[in-house]
């Protein structure tokens, strides 16, 4: 009688009760090579208010931003549920009908997060975390995890370690209830100290240190400052995904890493351009974004010193962007924040050959909007208003002789102000 194999046997005889192929031959080297080890995306649910503030249009633009942020950090949205509320919910950020069919959709879809489009206190995350018995992310959260993704030296990776304690400080009640107990034993009798107050003093000395290095840090970053005072300094400021890189690269020449990704730069490049005969400094910095967490706005601050100390900004704007108007004031938001509100600023409108426009009928009666507005409209509106304003497309290099030209004259007028005597030179 023949010896069967045990092993092979058992492989065919697991195999043959789901009804698979009982074939246990193995791939070859060429097949192996051919199987795909990529990771699916995780898919998440997308949640958002709709307060008495807002409107349902601008709630599904933040929600389609928040999208692009889940893309940006890897991830896929598969369900975006928008509630109408006076406020959110103090205790479950939705209400709690809401709730049950945000739940059903999960397990429809087969979610593996959810996301919130505003910053959730600890106890609504605690709370939607029982409910909804999934992993719970907020805008705040997100917009940190894609620094962390993006941060490739050691200042910024600092940077966003500081912003990543700064967030989890108050929420440790949330991240360690398994380890809330009195720690007992010989000698550790007495109220002794729990375990989450242990993690909470150890975080604030860990806070402490990153502060003290990005303060080292500041010191460095002000000492490269000055040795760069005898040039003008320009630097370009934005939202997040305009274009300032692209506008970098073509300006200076050099290769800046530039994708269509929300914060594809978050290190401060400097570069020195030279247009005619006048040089100057070519700063790129970090973009902004609305509802940006404060703490990242702290912890990059010797990073957006390069914007504080630059004599001239050049502020870059999505014209095709349907909501730019926003856009430039959450950009205006961060610089009063930051203290650059009052620096001279070049209105650079950025995608001219991606802009659109619904034109209007002859015999249509209904007024205009911003939607309706051709080009020359925009050109004429904002030209009268700011004064500086050039409309360009990087990407095509369309006008960007003109801006180069802006940028001469106005850097020349900054160099002749603090140089009066070397005016022969330029």
């Amino acid at each position: 009688m023949k010896q069967q194999n045990w092993k092979t046997d058992r492989g065919k005889w697991r195999n043959s009760l789901d009804g698979s192929p009982t074939n246990t031959k193995r791939p070859t080297p060429q097949e192996r090579n051919t199987i795909s080890t990529e990771v699916a995306p995780e898919k998440a649910i997308l949640l958002s208010v709709c307060t008495a503030q807002s409107s349902i249009e601008r709630t599904e633009e933040y929600l389609n931003e928040l999208a692009f942020l889940l893309e940006t950090a890897g991830g896929i949205s598969v369900k975006k549920v928008i509630q109408r509320l006076e406020r959110p919910d103090s205790r479950t950020y939705l209400g709690s009908g809401k709730l049950e069919e945000v739940k059903e959709y999960i397990h429809a879809l087969d979610a593996d997060f959810v996301v919130c489009d505003d910053e959730l206190s600890p106890a609504q995350l605690r709370n939607l975390e029982k409910e909804l018995e999934v992993r719970i992310l907020d805008r705040t959260s997100l917009i940190i995890d894609i620094f962390a993704k993006r941060a490739r030296t050691s200042i910024a990776k600092t940077q966003v370690e500081l912003a990543q304690l700064q967030y989890m400080l108050p929420r440790l009640t949330r991240m360690w209830t398994h380890l809330e107990r009195q720690r007992g034993g010989i000698g550790m009798r007495g109220p002794g100290e729990t375990q989450i107050e242990t993690d909470r003093r150890l975080i604030k000395e860990k806070i402490s240190l990153l502060r003290q290095q990005l303060s080292s840090i500041d010191k460095q970053k002000t000492l490269q400052r000055k040795n760069r005072e005898s040039l003008v300094r320009v630097a370009l400021v934005g939202y997040t995904n305009v274009g300032k890189s692209t506008l970098m690269n073509l300006l200076s020449k050099s290769d800046v890493f530039a994708e269509n990704k929300l914060f594809a730069t978050l290190d401060t490049t400097v570069r020195k351009v030279v247009i005619g005969n006048l040089p100057f400094l070519l700063t790129d910095t970090v973009g902004f974004i609305r509802k940006l967490p404060h703490g990242l706005v702290e912890s990059f601050k010797s990073t957006l010193d390069e914007v504080t100390e630059a004599d001239l900004l050049l502020h870059v704007v999505d014209i095709s962007h349907p909501n730019h108007e926003e856009q430039i004031e959450a950009v205006n938001r961060t610089l009063e924040e930051i203290g650059a509100n009052d620096k001279p600023t070049i209105m650079v409108f950025n995608k001219i050959d991606a802009y659109t426009y619904i034109e209007k009928e002859a015999d249509d009666l209904t007024p205009m909007t911003r939607a309706n507005w051709t080009m020359e409209m925009l050109k004429n509106s904002w030209q009268s208003k700011e004064g500086k304003a050039i409309f360009i497309s990087a990407a095509n290099k369309e006008n960007i002789e003109q801006l180069r030209q802006t940028l001469y004259d106005e850097v020349s007028r900054i160099h002749a102000i603090r140089y009066p005597y070397n005016n022969f030179l330029y």
